[in-house]
């Protein structure tokens, strides 16, 4: 009972059953790791940390109802206590810096040794900031993110190659106003069209 006790307490978001499923599997085996709480979702990790009293959330970024990188900075409001730990196939440098300003503890990815995995979400859970070396220097070579907040929200909901009136009424700003937003991004990104500044930005980890 008292070794339990003293085991860090995991939850696991990630949309793939049987990533899921590996990557508990991975962490039941340290002796100092419990998997407390698995989840499919973005938008159920902050209730699931809270009920399961998680210390480490281990997230995927892209999850139905909410992306993980959304979900952290829930988790950083809402449970400051509880660590968080990107664990993703997307290694892209936008998404490091969009992770690390919302409260992201660590950003590894899932080609990550098993050992490794469990020392991150160890020194997560000690305070520490884990980060992969290769991405984190990748990051710093790439400069910040251009796009606004209203510009990411606009290409995002334009990237289906929806009319301007139908984005507009999707994020209820004017037609006008919407087409300024999708100029000055598909000016940012370099692109031709709305569709391929948002397939850019989305490469690059802006969105």
């Amino acid at each position: 009972m008292n070794d339990t006790r003293r085991r860090i307490r995991v939850l696991i978001a990630d949309d793939q059953a049987l990533v899921r499923g590996a990557l508990a599997a991975l962490l039941e085996m340290e002796p100092d790791i419990r998997v407390v709480a698995q989840v499919g979702r973005g938008d159920e990790v902050v209730d699931a940390a809270r009920a399961s009293e998680a210390e480490v959330c281990v997230l995927d970024i892209e999850m139905p109802g909410m992306d993980g990188i959304t979900a952290a900075g829930e988790l950083a409001r809402e449970l400051p206590a509880c660590r968080t730990l990107i664990v993703t196939t997307f290694g892209r440098p936008g998404y490091l810096r969009r992770a690390l300003d919302a409260g992201v503890s660590g950003f590894v990815v899932k080609d990550v040794p098993a050992a490794e995995l469990a020392d991150a979400v160890r020194r997560v859970h000690a305070g520490l900031r884990v980060v992969d070396p290769a991405l984190a220097t990748e990051t710093l070579l790439g400069g910040p993110n251009p796009l606004t907040e209203r510009e990411r929200e606009v290409l995002r909901h334009a990237r289906d190659g929806s009319r301007i009136s139908v984005v507009a009424a999707r994020v209820h700003l004017s037609t006008g106003t919407v087409r300024n937003y999708l100029s000055s991004a598909i000016g940012k990104t370099g692109a031709a069209t709305r569709v391929e500044a948002a397939r850019v930005a989305e490469e690059r980890g802006w969105l």
